[in-house]
């Protein structure tokens, strides 16, 4: 039974080795072998066409234009926009202009890519007034610079604390703590001159 067996599975294997020598496999490589060239082929130039291989536009300078103007020439490159939330206030730049792009001019970009845009608000934002009055000149001048506003001139006058705030104004107007100014406000201190 066993040498049976050993002749059956020696005949299988000859049988094997005889189909991997034979016509039949190397014709059904040979097809298998053309079908992966072709479908390679097929699937290359399909992506070539959906992505615009090779085809790039370079991203114009939107720098300092306005929103409308921007979308005007966004379209004329055949790209996307959107923009994200206003900065900070630049006063180098008008308002309601593009102060940042990503990505920045000058990069080389697939037609109808997304550019994002950073736009400058109308002015500065506000900040609310500290409590500075009977503080030091001095302690006072820090907590206004420390939230953005100026202090552009300090008046004195008669009373026995000296260098101790009394009031603050903006444009000749008395204002109280918590009101809210646009930052880089220019304001006056009003201080005591140390005379009864």
């Amino acid at each position: 039974m066993g040498f049976i067996y050993l002749c059956d599975n020696i005949i299988v294997m000859r049988n094997f080795f005889n189909f991997l020598k034979s016509k039949t496999l190397i014709i059904q490589l040979g097809i298998a072998l053309g079908v992966v060239i072709v479908l390679v082929f097929v699937v290359l130039q399909w992506l070539k066409s959906t992505t615009n291989h090779g085809e790039f536009v370079e991203v114009p300078d939107f720098s300092k234009m306005t929103v409308s103007q921007m979308k005007h020439e966004i379209d004329k490159a055949g790209l996307r926009s959107q923009i994200l939330d206003s900065a900070n206030y630049n006063p180098n730049y008008p308002r309601f202009s593009i102060i940042e792009q990503n990505p920045p001019a000058g990069n080389k970009v697939k037609k109808n890519r997304k550019i994002y845009f950073t736009v400058n608000p109308s002015g500065y934002k506000k900040v609310s007034v500290p409590q500075v009055i009977q503080k030091t000149k001095r302690n006072a001048t820090s907590m206004l610079r420390a939230v953005g506003l100026d202090v552009l001139k300090v008046t004195y006058v008669d009373d026995i604390g000296e260098d101790m705030v009394l009031k603050i104004k903006y444009k000749g107007k008395v204002i109280k703590a918590g009101e809210k100014l646009p930052k880089t406000s220019k304001i006056e201190l009003v201080c005591g001159n140390g005379n009864h």
